[in-house]
């Protein structure tokens, strides 16, 4: 898998907007890149969300390679749990917890050890080949 370069900012807007949405639930899904760069979040069937926890069904992701995970908490504290984690070394390099009040300002980025690592948020155009970035 090649090394994450950053995050779409279309991509993280959603994930922000998606997760506010879904407040107080926990939101969950899987990322994917492109080329480096995180432009999709999947959401895998049968995932189970509630106000302490989101349940995703690793076993329905089809046979496609994840970046890693993303899933929001309804509190502002955005340190990864124990339960975390466990799935943080199950699903790629590259983690974001999105807390409360769900802006660009409250998100981190993990690795699968759970190490804060920087994650920039590029402007791409996604009717370029992102190729030339």
């Amino acid at each position: 898998m090649r090394e994450i370069k950053g995050i779409a900012r279309e991509t993280l807007e959603f994930i922000l907007e998606v997760s506010k949405s879904t407040a107080p639930n926990e939101f969950a899904g899987l990322l994917r890149a492109d080329d480096g760069i995180i432009t999709e979040v999947i959401v895998l069937p049968g995932t189970e969300s509630s106000e302490v926890s989101a349940v995703m069904r690793l076993y329905m992701l089809p046979m496609i390679s994840v970046a890693g995970s993303v899933h929001s908490h309804p509190t502002p504290n955005v340190n990864p749990s124990s339960a975390d984690l466990s799935l943080f070394l199950r699903t790629g390099k590259c983690h974001l917890i999105v807390g409360f009040p769900y802006n660009e300002g409250s998100w981190r980025c993990y690795d699968a050890n759970g190490r804060r690592r920087g994650l920039p948020v590029l402007d791409i155009d996604f009717d370029q080949d992102i190729d030339a970035l």
